[in-house]
């Protein structure tokens, strides 16, 4: 177990994607965790999926800062509507605010989209990425924490996948900006410094999510009677993790930076890392259609005589996917005594819960 070496208490953190589904879940974290803690929350707000599903979470977060501030609790919440492509924005934050721990969750998701759209991947997470790491430079941090993704992996076939494995081969422009992101890190922390965590995420899932994962985009689907495709013809498997879990895995990871230290040579060791934060545990996307299914039946999301037969279609595989994700989460239990658990179905649970509140079904 490493010794936490970072006290956010009182401390000024700036999360990139604030409006998204990680970075909403995080801020809200950390003022319900850390007192007297400061955040800055940067987003674009783009139109990738429904913009008010980022409003509502924003809306959250902004009712937890004022009932904060009502009970004489500390912290307070600063919002900038932009976009870390934007250099002049990025800079203004670093310089008007002492920022000690930033979280880069901002970036263009989906694998997908990547392929009609590569503009988007280019400026938020290349561009983006790299004005963060120049802020970072310029004004010292004690911890820069950021977004990496499975999709590095590609199509390897050792499974569970290693953070020590080759990731040379990116099926989509999407997975090859997160390699880069990782690159980039290591490079900056060789030459400046500085400390750098890289988590690759798994199927990240759960309430207020993503419209434009499979879960949300089924339900979607079913609710107006659609067909849903099942890609692989269902062979697919996703080591489908909770959001809850990536928040807790990030809150552990940003109190311990990486040691600043030299080598035999003299010269300084990037203090740099990659984890894993996934399930440990792939599912397989039939089975995982099925208690979809039933817990939307259950919320009173779909009716309890739906025909699901009738709903689904087995279809080949898309460009861009890979049949399976698995990851080997080991380093993250040896270094932070904590590995995602939530089981599919409970997390589910949740899922169905909310979208029946949300929508008012």
């Amino acid at each position: 177990m490493v010794e936490y070496n970072i006290n956010l208490e009182g401390k000024t953190i700036l999360v990139t994607g604030a409006a998204g589904f990680i970075g909403s879940n995080l801020v809200k974290r950390l003022f319900h965790d850390v007192q007297n803690i400061k955040v800055i929350g940067i987003d674009s707000i783009t139109d990738y999926y429904d913009v008010n599903i980022k409003y509502e979470r924003l809306k959250e977060i902004e009712e937890i800062a004022s009932s904060l501030n009502r009970e004489d609790r500390g912290g307070s919440w600063i919002f900038v509507h932009a976009s870390i492509a934007d250099k002049e924005a990025v800079e203004k934050i670093f310089t008007d605010n002492k920022i000690a721990v930033v979280v880069n969750l901002a970036a263009q998701a989906g694998v997908r989209y990547s392929i009609t759209n590569p503009d988007a991947y280019i400026q938020s997470n290349l561009i983006g990425f790299y004005n963060i790491l120049e802020a970072c430079r310029h004004h010292e941090v004690e911890h820069l924490v950021y977004a990496s993704s499975s999709s590095v992996y590609g199509s390897n076939k050792k499974v569970p996948y290693s953070t020590d494995d080759k990731v040379d081969n990116p099926v989509s422009l999407y997975a090859a900006t997160k390699k880069s992101n990782e690159l980039m890190a290591h490079a900056y922390s060789k030459l400046y410094n500085i400390p750098s965590t890289g988590l690759r995420f798994f199927t990240v899932y759960g309430p207020a999510g993503r419209p434009d994962m499979a879960y949300f985009g089924f339900t979607n689907k079913l609710v107006k009677g659609e067909t849903i495709k099942i890609f692989n013809y269902g062979n697919c498997k996703r080591d489908f993790t909770y959001v809850d879990d990536i928040v807790e895995g990030v809150v552990r990871i940003m109190q311990h930076a990486p040691e600043k230290q030299n080598g035999e040579d003299g010269l300084p060791i990037p203090p740099y890392k990659v984890y894993n934060i996934g399930n440990n545990s792939p599912e397989n996307l039939l089975d995982f259609v099925t208690i979809l299914q039933e817990e939307l039946v259950r919320a009173g999301v779909l009716p309890k005589d739906y025909d699901f037969e009738a709903h689904k279609e087995l279809v080949p595989m898309q460009p861009g996917d890979v049949p399976v994700t698995y990851a080997d989460t080991t380093p993250l239990e040896q270094d932070f005594g904590f590995k995602p658990n939530t089981s599919l179905r409970e997390g589910l649970i949740r899922f169905a819960e909310w979208y029946a509140r949300y929508y008012n079904n």
